[in-house]
């Protein structure tokens, strides 16, 4: 039994189409609501935290939905094409009502552009899960460690495709002192990119025959199976793997409170801290999805080796160390050098060793029938805990100081890595793979 690895490689388009387009909503939309509509930090906050308020409820929702749909084309590509192409037409209103209310404020555009954002996360909520989900669905349980490897490296092509344009578009020399920067283009080029991502993904991957492939390779293989059937269609886990469940979920939410704090606002940290534009912002995320993208074959070996529990908690340290070390450079230099980009690279390793290793050790827990409701359990988690995190950073760093930021991101971390201590399941160890295959082993 083999990966395939062109199937797999292209079902992680549409994850390179939603982490194109996240990486872009978290470094733009601060800048349109704190420079355009002279929101402060708390109100901004607010409005960044609606995503995930919103997510909390409609990731579990339509993946639960997507688990029980069935259509010519399959269970979640219906949803796909539909939340891509709503998203896409939404994403490019956006942008013109910045440039419109620059030339001439007014209340209706605030509200027009408020709308609108709101409209496009609902979305984006749409597709998220089943997008997500289809990597299990037509890949066997004991391979989806490694697909999930392949799917996390075509999240991060897309994210490193989004800050490469932005950083050749916006660099510091042509946005340094303009009142306003219009970013239209941005929004057009990131629109093309999941038109491209999904409409490849949709000609090529022919859902309900992988699906039924696979369900029949599974039928064969009832030991793959960590949860129990009570006969209703429902997963029934056992009590020490619900409790290492628990645990996971409780560990995703503390890295995402810190990790998802520092994308949210860095680029306007920068801008005010060390009096960067959006170009020096975007070079260091740029780094840091870079840094990701080379460690995934070191660090399949590792966890190959110590397993992914332990590569985990790994990375749990070396992130909240960076993350400190960004404290200390940013309070100490105002210019991004090129210390700043090792740190960054670093966080893209460690960001890796955690992203990676974690999706796969939530739905492994389950038996396979409901993949789309667990992949939303743990979007929930990572959501909920992003609910909070814009709001109550952006007010810390309102009240206390801008340079709280990272410092808070490292205590949540940490707190992380008490919560992983506790989790006993999900973690197998294999031997150590060279080259390609390692990509297999980064969650084994």
């Amino acid at each position: 039994m083999k990966l395939n690895y062109k199937n797999t490689f292209i079902v992680g388009l549409a994850f390179l189409s939603i982490c194109a387009f996240w990486q872009m909503y978290d470094n733009i939309i601060p800048l349109i609501l704190t420079n355009t509509f002279h929101l402060n930090e708390t109100y901004s906050g607010a409005i960044m935290a609606a995503d995930n308020i919103l997510a909390l409820f409609l990731l579990p929702f339509f993946g639960s939905l997507s688990d029980r749909a069935e259509s010519k084309i399959g269970k979640r590509m219906p949803f796909i094409l539909f939340g891509t192409g709503c998203a896409i037409i939404l994403m490019n209103i956006l942008p013109f009502l910045d440039n419109s209310y620059f030339k001439e404020p007014s209340a209706f555009k605030v509200i027009s552009f408020v709308i609108t954002l709101g409209l496009l996360l609902i979305a984006m909520g749409t597709y998220r899960s089943p997008a997500v989900a289809l990597m299990p669905d037509v890949t066997p349980k004991p391979l989806r460690s490694k697909a999930n490897a392949i799917i996390n490296l075509m999240g991060a092509v897309g994210g490193i495709i989004y800050l490469g344009v932005a950083a050749v578009l916006y660099p510091n020399s042509k946005t340094a002192g303009l009142e306003h920067v219009n970013y239209q283009i941005l929004f057009i080029v990131v629109s093309a990119i999941m038109f491209i991502a999904v409409g490849l993904l949709f000609l090529i991957i022919k859902e309900p025959k992988l699906v039924a492939e696979n369900k029949k390779l599974e039928e064969e293989h009832p030991e793959w199976n960590l949860a129990e059937d009570d006969g209703s269609g429902n997963e029934k886990l056992p009590s020490d793997v619900k409790r290492s469940l628990g645990f996971l979920l409780a560990s995703i939410a503390l890295w995402f409170i810190g990790y998802n704090a520092v994308t949210t606002w860095f680029t306007t940290y920068v801008s005010v801290v060390m009096g960067q534009g959006l170009g020096g912002a975007s070079t260091c995320l740029l780094v840091a999805t870079a840094g990701a993208i080379v460690s995934y074959i070191p660090i399949g070996n590792i966890a190959s080796k110590i397993g992914r529990r332990k590569t985990i908690m790994g990375g749990i340290i070396l992130l909240a160390t960076m993350f400190l070390m960004g404290f200390i450079l940013t309070s100490t230099f105002k210019t991004i050098n090129p210390i700043m980009f090792v740190c960054f690279a670093l966080v893209g390793l460690a960001w890796a060793a955690i992203n990676v290793n974690s999706l796969p050790m939530v739905v492994e827990m389950c038996k396979g029938s409901d993949i789309g409701k667990f992949t939303g359990y743990y979007y929930t988690a990572s959501m909920s805990a992003q609910i909070v995190t814009p709001i109550l950073a952006g007010t810390l760093m309102r009240l206390i100081s801008y340079k709280v930021l990272f410092i808070y991101a490292a205590v949540f971390v940490l707190l992380s890595f008490v919560t992983m201590t506790q989790v006993k399941h999900g973690d197998q160890k294999v031997e150590a793979k060279k080259g390609l295959a390692a990509y297999e082993d980064m969650d084994d």
